[in-house]
């Protein structure tokens, strides 16, 4: 399953992949099963990820990418020369997002407040809430 991108999503993240280095390499043998391996795994840990190609066919590249985001869905970000960048959203990354937004942060004390707790003492005026 190939994940679709609006214009405005891609964009946010070929700017975030400016600065990125290629962490994978494809030689001469190709898009091979032990590639795709690694890839993955790359997805797992980075999400966003360059791949260089070393091969000058350009149809064979595109190919790559596609064939890399059909198996592996992912996202094709951007094919410039003989650099692929694909995304695919982290499942450990959703489930600790998941984690932290079902935990309420307790609400912070003001130094009167603070103070008046470690006295054991009430504070004199209650702290307001924006409305």
């Amino acid at each position: 399953m190939k994940i679709i991108l609006s214009p405005t999503e891609r964009r946010s993240f070929r700017a975030t992949a400016h600065s990125l280095s290629p962490v994978v390499m494809i030689g001469n043998d190709g898009l091979t099963p032990k590639v795709l391996a690694e890839i993955e795994r790359t997805l797992m840990a980075h999400e966003l990820i360059k791949i260089r190609v070393f091969n000058d066919d350009r149809e064979q590249r595109e190919t790559w990418l596609s064939e890399i985001c059909d198996q592996l869905s992912a996202a094709p970000i951007q094919h410039i020369g003989k650099l692929l960048v694909i995304w695919r959203k982290s499942e450990e990354k959703v489930k600790e997002a998941a984690k932290k937004a079902s935990r309420p942060k307790p609400r912070r004390l003001t130094k009167r407040e603070e103070e008046a707790q470690a006295s054991g003492q009430m504070p004199k005026t209650k702290r307001r809430t924006p409305r």
